[in-house]
């Protein structure tokens, strides 16, 4: 391999070398998936418990997972919703009754119309509702919840 060192700075095709180099080093990680991003917002919670002992009420509602026809059939007739919230946190907390979050990963992620209307109705009742992309993201806005701040 060129070191940057060695190469003549006027030394077209060393330059092109150092640039696949370059290239070459820039490895792009895969985004984690929406379930690894509250897989880790949940790990979080269990050691914030001692500073946030709220957190023990915090849990997924889980309404977008990938389900056969006849389980999501099933469901729908025992009432699970499209476009509901992934994360309730049923603790009131200043004007609002209780923390709903939509979890998007860090890179992409939409919402749905659907999604948009909860959201949307949410708020009008009293909810806290916000769409976080990552679970640092997510730590934050709740800590500002739990703290009294607006998230």
């Amino acid at each position: 391999m060129v070191n940057a060192l060695d190469t003549p700075l006027n030394d077209p095709a060393a330059s092109e070398e150092i640039k696949r180099a370059d290239r070459a080093r820039k490895i792009k990680l895969p985004v984690p998936t929406e379930a690894q991003e509250q897989a880790w917002l949940f790990e979080w919670a269990g050691y914030a418990q001692r500073e946030y002992p709220e957190l023990k009420w915090l849990f997924h509602i889980p309404n977008g997972s990938y389900r056969p026809k006849a389980t999501a059939a099933r469901l729908r007739l025992e009432g699970v919703k499209p476009g509901v919230p992934d994360l309730f946190l049923p603790v009131p907390m200043g004007r609002y009754n209780g923390l709903f979050l939509e979890m998007k990963r860090k890179n992409g992620g939409k919402i749905s119309g659907e999604q948009n209307a909860w959201l949307f109705a949410l708020d009008k009742n009293g909810y806290c509702v916000r769409v976080c992309k990552g679970w640092q993201e997510a730590t934050g806005v709740i800590v500002r919840y739990l703290e009294g701040a607006e998230p």
